[in-house]
């Protein structure tokens, strides 16, 4: 089972629901959040950065002009990786997004794999 926090607002490249990290980036850039908030949503992207990999492909196309189509997935034993995800999203919910979480075991076309994500071109029929 695959794993996914979105928010009510789409991601300018995918057309798809925006994940927490595009909601942190609009708060850090556009809500007046208090600087505690902003500090810890700072850390937790830093953690993000450290111990999840960034995925080399983000669409099925090789063809450089193609929009990266992919979505990521959070693989459901990576634990630790979901437990800063929901802290990530209360913050973001505080302000005001609803945040939900998504689960499939289809998330579409696998562009990028590792231990902690899947990223996927949907199927149509996927949830997102």
């Amino acid at each position: 089972m695959l794993l996914r926090f979105v928010i009510e607002r789409r991601n300018e490249d995918s057309q798809e629901l925006a994940g927490l990290f595009v909601a942190a980036d609009w708060i850090r850039d556009h809500e007046a959040a208090p600087a505690q908030e902003l500090e810890r949503l700072s850390e937790i992207r830093a953690w993000f950065d450290k111990r999840l990999p960034k995925p080399s492909r983000l669409r099925v196309s090789r063809r450089p002009w193609r929009k990266n189509k992919a979505i990521s997935w959070f693989k459901s034993d990576a634990r630790r990786h979901i437990s800063r995800a929901r802290e990530m999203a209360a913050i973001i919910a505080a302000h005001g997004f609803t945040v939900r979480e998504i689960r499939t075991s289809r998330p579409g076309y696998v562009v990028y794999e590792d231990r902690f994500q899947v990223v996927a071109e949907p199927f149509a029929d996927t949830e997102r």
